[in-house]
């Protein structure tokens, strides 16, 4: 078992307070925190369940569903991807834009998924495709940066810096790999790879519209 953990961006300071990001992530706990208590009947209340949204209903899980989470893991996770590449898109895009952008990013991920198993009844929730995007923007802006990652390689563990690129096109195709691998069963181990690839690509994608729209795009000369 090896993985990689982002911790922060170490070749930048961010500029702005990280105050979009931060109220993100504090949300996404505390819808977490009503889960706890609501249970079974609230997971199936605000998630977002595919065949309901073809059917017509429940539209609004769309959105409710990218706060919350299957467990401890899954939250802490990624939130600890959204800290790591949160704050420098949202002191590039500006917090208004960001916002926006990340909503965006959740919901195309979530139709994205829909997409690919519209019959299907199985509760689908989460802040991964969101975040996804966040990466996708993260990597086609700050590609050089240096990230500081924890690096796990069965008991061995080692903080050192990796470069986004290697980092997150790490991640992206494990993504990719993954759902071709489930192509048969898009429900395979109960993940959305559907949603984190498509997130991602629309983070990518759109990242320079979102800049430029703030007035504060790197990709100025």
């Amino acid at each position: 078992m090896g993985g990689m953990i982002p911790l922060s961006d170490a070749s930048r300071q961010t500029r702005t307070p990280r105050v979009v990001t931060v109220a993100i992530i504090v949300l996404n706990f505390l819808v977490f925190g009503l889960e706890l208590t609501g249970g079974e009947a609230f997971v199936r209340q605000w998630a977002l369940i595919p065949a309901a949204i073809i059917g017509g209903h429940h539209w609004t899980t769309i959105v409710t569903s990218m706060f919350m989470h299957a467990g401890w893991l899954h939250i802490i996770g990624n939130m600890v991807y959204l800290w790591a590449f949160g704050p420098e898109i949202e002191d590039t895009m500006g917090s208004i834009p960001y916002l926006a952008f990340y909503l965006i990013s959740g919901i195309v991920a979530f139709v994205a998924q829909i997409a690919a198993d519209p019959h299907s009844t199985i509760p689908n929730l989460g802040a991964s495709g969101a975040i996804a995007g966040v990466m996708g923007a993260f990597l086609v802006t700050y590609p050089a940066d240096r990230i500081k990652t924890v690096i796990l390689l069965g008991w061995f563990l080692r903080i050192t810096f990796v470069p986004a690129v290697l980092l997150i096109g790490f991640w992206f195709v494990i993504q990719f790999v993954s759902q071709f691998l489930s192509i048969s069963d898009v429900r395979t181990e109960g993940v959305a790879y559907v949603a984190h690839v498509c997130g991602f690509i629309f983070g990518a994608v759109t990242a320079r519209t979102f800049e430029r729209f703030a007035g504060r795009s790197r990709w100025s000369t």
